[in-house]
């Protein structure tokens, strides 16, 4: 009877805890989303409804609202928020060639996401990196390999960028958390004067290489938020733009969050002589009042008080705070309100997507390297445990480093082994977000220099010299020059910064376990001499799209173990489809478990001048298990979007008119000697 009673008692106690948890009518979550969000907008006091559009929202007890950051990183894993898995940093990513790879990645982060989100709420934890709101992805176009930030970017191409970027919003959102674009728009250094900077560009260019990404993934997608980069474009500071706004809200109907870069919108008033700034306002009111006043909605910052004296000064109407707390609360009611019934387990392996991300440069028969091998290990980076993390990253439970990785795998020589592996390149100690580093060949984050460090080259030559046969696997960020040094190698692995286990993903390319190397994002130039100045928006001579010169190896460029053919390829016209076989005609790793191979699709406008010399514009990452057929169907649909043309006349991006002549390229790299050439006349869709 005293069990039956104790029971009946917890009952009524655990009913009346909910009872009093669900006391407002907007946690009723069988009720609509605008349902509930409007309840709260007319039941928050004007002082309370601005405390939300600062990213660290204080808890408001009298409707029941708990405390909530909106600043989490999600870059490659879920950062700065203690234990989490760390996957290669996103230009690593973006070397696979394949969004679906990525919105599994994306997808998985999103479930550790969850189960941190809800061990922080049991713990009481609701500050930065705790919630459900990320600020990624980045995706800027990485003009310039000097940029240190470049290695947070999906490379040099705006349909790769899209595509890319596309994948993980969908990953992100579809496992019920926030995605964000930044930074909007035409930001990509110099780290060192980002304050102050004013990144001026044509219109051509606005409209052909910096914005199509954001545009394409806002239309065709339901990005939560969108991030204002810390730049000018043309004189305005990006997040009091207005003419990015227009572009934002009334040309792409965007109606998702705007939110600030993280004290962006101290540099438009502050006069302080320690960090240069853009100081286009005269008072921390104006400039709020311009932000907020327009399209923004959310500032990462402190700011609050400054808002308030906008709000005061009638630079601010309480509609326009309604609209952006609207929006505020439709995104972290949504995202919070998600409580997954499992444990969602994580299943990406790293180690498997940091293989396919790894480019082979050059291999002259040294790989793959033989079990038993009498093998050298040497470099900089051989047995650096955080290279291999890049940045925005979160603390792994483990990390492999190739030193690690090949000594589990067999014996090293201590100086006299047939082959030597030099590990070098850079580390992000050295390229990155804004860094104190003023050293030969680099300047606050970003490079000076291009070329591999000359110690480096040094020593490769010093070991050259002792007929070693040479494997560089390059630890990088972004493209290094390596006309000074490729004749010293027999083989070159970029490895960039491969996430926690880059070093059993390295051993296995080097051995022949996996055949599934990626191609390159990015232009790996001849030397610094063949780079624009860095401050230079304009992108002539920048990226396989406007080449002044021919570079060492070319945007798409990969090498593996198969040799890959292309047989009956034939172009649709009227269906926007390339289609055909793809053959694996030989391999020299035949237990390989796995291969793949990217087939590429490049536009050339055969009726402007002005246009890129070609594009990119269709992918079909395809993967070869071992014991499948070697050859497979492949079908590529290719969008519309991407056959745009620039109108110098309105300044807009516009359909082709019927008729107009293209030449579709079909292989696999940016050369034209790795592409089949097939004419195409353009329709009219309409």
């Amino acid at each position: 009877m005293k069990k039956h009673l104790m029971m009946a008692i917890m009952l009524i106690a655990a009913l009346c805890r909910i009872a009093v948890a669900q006391t407002f009518p907007w946690q009723d979550t069988q009720k609509p989303l605008d349902q509930r969000v409007e309840w709260l907008i007319q039941n928050l006091t004007l002082d309370e409804k601005l405390s939300l559009m600062v990213h660290q929202n204080p808890a408001i007890p009298r409707v029941g609202l708990k405390p909530y950051s909106w600043w989490n990183e999600a870059l490659h894993g879920v950062g700065r928020a203690g234990y989490a898995t760390v996957y290669p940093m996103p230009i690593a990513l973006a070397a696979t060639f394949n969004p679906t790879l990525i919105h599994n990645v994306f997808s998985d982060i999103a479930k550790e996401a969850h189960m941190k989100y809800r061990a922080a709420q049991d713990t009481g934890g609701t500050g930065d990196y705790t919630g459900l709101t990320f600020f990624t992805p980045n995706i800027n176009i990485f003009r310039d390999p000097r940029w240190g930030r470049g290695m947070e970017t999906y490379g040099e191409d705006p349909y790769l960028t899209a595509m890319m970027g596309m994948a993980c919003v969908e990953g992100l959102q579809g496992g019920h958390t926030a995605a964000c674009l930044k930074h909007f728009a035409v930001h990509s250094g110099p780290e060192g004067v980002r304050h102050e900077f004013d990144s001026r560009v044509s219109e051509r260019d606005l409209r052909t290489t910096y914005l199509p990404a954001f545009e394409y993934i806002i239309k065709h997608s339901g990005v939560a938020q969108v991030m204002c980069g810390y730049n000018r474009l043309n004189g305005e500071p990006c997040c009091t733009n207005r003419r990015l706004f227009d572009i934002l809200r009334n040309e792409w109907l965007y109606d998702g969050i705007l939110v600030t870069d993280c004290w962006a919108l101290n540099d438009a008033y502050e006069r302080d002589t320690v960090i240069p700034r853009h100081r286009t306002h005269a008072t921390a009111a104006l400039a709020y009042g311009d932000a907020f006043g327009r399209e923004v909605d959310l500032e990462c910052g402190s700011g609050l008080p400054a808002l308030r004296e906008a709000v005061q000064q009638g630079l601010v109407p309480e509609s326009k705070v309604d609209e952006h707390v609207r929006r505020l609360l439709k995104v972290r009611l949504a995202v919070t309100g998600y409580n997954p019934k499992t444990a969602n387990a994580v299943n990406t392996d790293a180690a498997s997507i940091a293989a396919e991300s790894m480019v082979l440069l050059k291999n002259d028969g040294v790989l793959p390297l033989k079990e038993g091998e009498n093998l050298r290990l040497e470099g900089p980076n051989a047995w650096d445990s955080l290279m291999p993390l890049g940045n925005y990253n979160g603390t792994p439970r483990h990390t492999v480093t190739i030193g690690e990785a090949l000594s589990r795998y067999q014996a090293l020589s201590a100086g006299d082994g047939k082959t030597l592996v030099y590990v070098g390149g850079l580390n992000p100690q050295l390229e990155g977000e804004e860094l104190p580093v003023e050293k030969e060949g680099f300047y606050k984050g970003d490079r000076t220099l291009i070329e591999l460090p000359r110690e480096q080259v040094a020593e490769i030559k010093a070991f050259r010299q002792q007929d070693y046969r040479i494997v560089l696997v390059l630890c990088t960020g972004s493209a290094i020059a390596l006309e000074n040094v490729i004749d010293d190698c027999d083989a070159v692995l970029v490895a960039w910064y491969g996430g926690q286990d880059m070093g059993t993903a390295v051993r296995r390319l080097l051995f022949g376990e996996e055949d599934t190397f990626g191609h390159l994002p990015v232009t790996f130039y001849r030397s610094t001499d063949q780079l624009p100045d860095f401050s230079d928006y304009s992108m002539q001579g920048r990226t396989y799209r406007y080449p002044a010169s021919e570079p060492l190896f070319p945007f798409g460029y990969g090498l593996s173990y198969s040799f890959y053919q292309l047989y009956e390829t034939t172009v649709s016209e009227a269906d926007f489809t390339v289609s055909g076989i793809i053959s694996q005609c030989n391999t020299d790793v035949p237990g390989a478990a796995s291969h793949s191979a990217a087939i590429q699709v490049y536009l050339k406008n055969d009726s402007d001048p002005d246009a890129p010399v070609k594009q990119l514009v269709g992918l079909c990452p395809t993967v070869f298990l071992k014991g499948e057929p070697t050859r497979k169907p492949f079908s590529i649909r290719l969008d519309p979007f991407w056959f745009r043309q620039y109108n110098p006349e309105t300044g807009m991006m516009e359909e082709p008119k019927d008729g107009t002549r293209f030449t579709l390229q079909v292989g696999f790299s940016s050369d034209d000697r790795d592409l089949f050439d097939y004419p195409f006349i353009y329709h009219n869709r309409k």
